[in-house]
């Protein structure tokens, strides 16, 4: 069971709501969407799942009926008591918001997230969940599709930019379907994407080598500047003799290094 378009817009005016522009609610309205990301989501009976955002229960439910065990995260209280109408029992249902509920209370080891991300949040839970819930294995998440080409942009792609290399040290990262706005009310006025993340069994670069902060201070500084050469955006943090020890042109630009290459960089400023 999942819901149709007539289903949602009957929930919605049966209780006297109306979708957020200012959450981003865009909701799913085509069950055969819905079971396509459970199964590109290689969900199975038993399976933890966490989704952020479920709304008013379309991906939920198709979640549930592949027999996954269901904790769904809604900040909207007013959404929240619909979805617990819709499900009746079947999930855990936590009114909180993404970017600051505890993550290590939510779930154990081996779980996964599948979520519908509203677009204005997307890439700073994308980056929550790698940084700080490292239970999460898996990841298969539906976002703006400029979104997620950022996201799983590879060094050398137009997309790719610090997002890119902040989710390479921790996932790697694969769009794996497009989705038309026609299945969401209302309709956005762009396109979606569905992204598949897996997180790297050890970060790509030993952060007993080069701290996080460090590493990252040298990718915010390198972007900040993207069409300029290294040597100019990062002038005066990395010097000629530690482009040249870290096998990296000064002449390159940011978008042509990897996450690794970015880590020989910081070990030796």
């Amino acid at each position: 069971m999942t819901l149709t378009r007539s289903q949602v817009s009957g929930l919605l005016r049966d209780h006297g709501l109306a979708p957020s522009r200012a959450l981003g609610q865009n909701f799913l309205v085509d069950p055969n969407t819905a079971r396509r990301i459970v199964r590109l989501a290689e969900v199975l009976p038993g399976d933890r799942v966490v989704e952020i955002g479920p709304g008013l229960g379309s991906l939920t439910l198709a979640l549930l009926d592949a027999g996954a065990e269901v904790i769904a995260v809604e900040l909207d209280r007013r959404l929240a008591a619909v979805l617990a109408d819709v499900v009746q029992g079947r999930c855990r249902i936590v009114v909180d918001d993404a970017l600051t509920t505890d993550l290590a209370a939510l779930a154990g080891p081996s779980t996964q997230v599948v979520a519908n991300l509203p677009y204005n949040v997307a890439v700073p839970v994308v980056m929550r969940l790698l940084e700080a819930a490292p239970w999460v294995e898996r990841m298969l998440v539906m976002v703006q599709a400029e979104v997620a080409e950022r996201i799983a942009a590879s060094a050398g792609d137009d997309a790719y930019g610090a997002v890119s290399v902040k989710v390479g040290y921790y996932a790697t990262a694969k769009i794996v379907g497009r989705v038309p706005p026609t299945v969401f009310l209302p309709q956005p006025k762009v396109d979606s994407a569905l992204v598949a993340l897996a997180r790297r069994p050890t970060v790509a670069v030993d952060p007993a080598i080069v701290p996080e902060d460090r590493l990252f201070e040298v990718v915010r500084t390198a972007f900040s500047q993207r069409r300029k050469m290294l040597r100019r955006s990062l002038e005066g943090v990395v010097s000629q003799e530690a482009f040249e020890a870290a096998g990296v042109a000064p002449t390159q630009r940011p978008e042509e290094l990897s996450v690794e290459d970015f880590g020989r960089l910081a070990r030796l400023t």
